[in-house]
């Protein structure tokens, strides 16, 4: 979202200082005006998600607005614009895959069903409600040395002195996904394999919110950065 300055009046006003001056002036109300749709939409993601992680909730950055271009522009992180889910969230629609489920697909033949791995009720999460790291990398290292040929499936009937992951070969019992075998010879099932992408709906209202949030503070930080600049500007007559 670009937010920038194109009252008519305001800018007939502006001409009463210096143009430098001005220009500064609206940079400043301009970035901390950015600087509100930024907490505000990080704000959001309070609300509608589940525990969002650290990474999730730097997802936007601010282009800070110059006096030789007075825009500001909220936008994604270089690093998060590669990934899927803020357009899934804001737009809604099916998701991509993340580089987990790429990974796994492209060393597992899963006879159609490695579109996307849904964690089950059986999967160790961390504080934020996502897989473990400990156990993910475990699971993916299970994963990529089990490729090309795929363990059998995990019956419980041998027992085994270490824990460790499995992947059933496509076709067989039980149903696709990662297998935990515990050290007594049960297994649990950690991950489940889909041919389904997972779908979401519009539910983050970063652009609707940005809006009113900028169309709501601006004239303040204008008010304010003015005022400032001419205290300034009287300091040097």
């Amino acid at each position: 979202m670009n937010i920038s300055i194109d009252d008519a009046d305001l800018l007939r006003n502006l001409r009463q200082l210096a143009d430098k001056d001005a220009r500064h002036a609206a940079a400043w109300a301009l970035n901390d005006t950015a600087a509100d749709v930024l907490k505000h939409v990080q704000d959001r993601m309070d609300q509608v998600f589940d525990r969002p992680t650290r990474f999730t909730k730097r997802a936007f950055m601010v282009w800070r607005a110059k006096p030789a271009t007075p825009a500001a522009e909220g936008m994604e992180r270089p690093p998060v614009g590669r990934r899927h889910s803020p357009k899934a969230q804001e737009l809604g629609g099916q998701r991509g895959q993340t580089g987990l489920e790429r990974l796994m697909a492209s060393r597992l033949s899963a006879d159609g069903q490695m579109q996307a791995a849904v964690p089950t009720a059986g999967t160790r999460l961390d504080a934020y409600g996502n897989w473990a790291n400990a156990e993910r990398r475990q699971a993916v290292d299970a994963v990529t040395s089990a490729a090309p040929a795929q363990a059998a499936a995990p019956t419980g009937r041998r027992p085994r002195k270490r824990a460790g992951f499995v992947i059933p070969k496509p076709g067989s019992n039980p149903s696709p996904g990662i297998w935990m075998r515990a050290p007594d010879g049960s297994i649990s099932k950690v991950m489940h394999f889909t041919s389904v992408a997972p779908v979401y709906s519009e539910r983050l209202g970063f652009q609707d919110g940005a809006a009113e949030v900028y169309a709501a503070r601006l004239p303040e930080h204008l008010a304010r950065t003015f005022e400032r600049m001419v205290r300034r500007v009287s300091e040097r007559a």
